[in-house]
């Protein structure tokens, strides 16, 4: 019992210890967003600002135009989460109820998609938004990450449509019920856990998405938060550290909200994504 108790008490600080190596840099951003100029430059910086001030806040909104980059990178996101959700469920059900040499063709097209890099496809993906006269819009860049995100997104709806047994519609076919009553009534609710924890990632990775929006954004009316963070940095590589963090801080908080919100959902497709047949 003893032993137990001890191996439980060595877990517990270990995720404690794990939980403060994850929230120190984002408690020292908070931190830095309220120090005024002279603690910013201080030789012995403190965790609690002596003098907090929002003037870093004020400035930042000042200086660049984050209000149109959070609009920007909302929709982005947003847009790319949902239309990528959209295409990749029917898909994943079909993989995952039809295991035919096409289904395992997209299985394997989906891992070495994922091994290719930005700078390969760039060029290509310019010419081709080019030619649509989708360059320098947010239309344009949604495509993007909905193409960057669908084989991630598929790859991890799969395993959650794994997980729900086949018995249950077979079972609701008995009963009489129809394909799409099946797939509406018994096979969705199901799915949502997975859905809502696939939407997330998608929209965590077209929101924090830099290469693809300085690329193809050239307005800076257009221009995402990523991009724009980094406008505070000079051209001599000097960085406004006080409108830089409070920027950055202000950027971090839309993806904690929406965790602290769906983070009940997000936790159950995990566990249940992580089963397969």
């Amino acid at each position: 019992m003893r032993t137990r108790r001890t191996a439980r008490a060595g877990q517990y600080l270990a995720l404690l210890a794990y939980l403060v190596f994850l929230a120190f840099p984002f408690l020292w951003l908070v931190s830095t967003a309220f120090k005024p100029p002279r603690e910013l430059g201080s030789l012995h910086p403190t965790w609690i600002p002596k003098d907090p001030t929002l003037a870093n806040f004020r400035q930042a909104f000042g200086e660049q135009p984050l209000l149109d980059a959070l609009f920007n990178s909302l929709v982005a996101a947003l847009g790319a989460a949902v239309v990528a959700v959209l295409i990749a469920t029917p898909m994943a059900y079909v993989m995952a109820r039809h295991r035919t040499p096409l289904a395992r063709a997209a299985t394997g097209w989906v891992v070495v998609s994922q091994a290719f890099p930005f700078v390969l496809v760039i060029i290509p993906l310019f010419l081709v938004l080019k030619n649509l006269r989708l360059i320098n819009s947010v239309p344009g860049l949604v495509m993007v990450y909905v193409v960057w995100a669908l084989p991630f997104a598929l790859w991890m709806l799969v395993g959650y449509v794994r997980a729900v047994p086949p018995e249950l519609e077979e079972a609701a076919a008995v009963d009489g019920a129809g394909r799409l009553r099946t797939l509406v009534s018994v096979t969705a609710p199901l799915l949502a856990p997975g859905i809502v924890a696939t939407a997330l990632f998608a929209f965590i990775t077209a929101w924090n998405e830099f290469f693809f929006a300085l690329v193809l954004l050239k307005s800076p009316q257009k221009q995402t938060l990523p991009v724009v963070l980094t406008h505070f940095i000079g051209a001599e590589g000097v960085a406004d550290l006080g409108p830089l963090a409070a920027a950055a801080f202000l950027a971090t908080l839309p993806s904690l909200v929406i965790f602290a919100l769906i983070q009940k959902r997000i936790t159950g497709g995990m566990l249940a994504g992580a089963v397969k047949s």
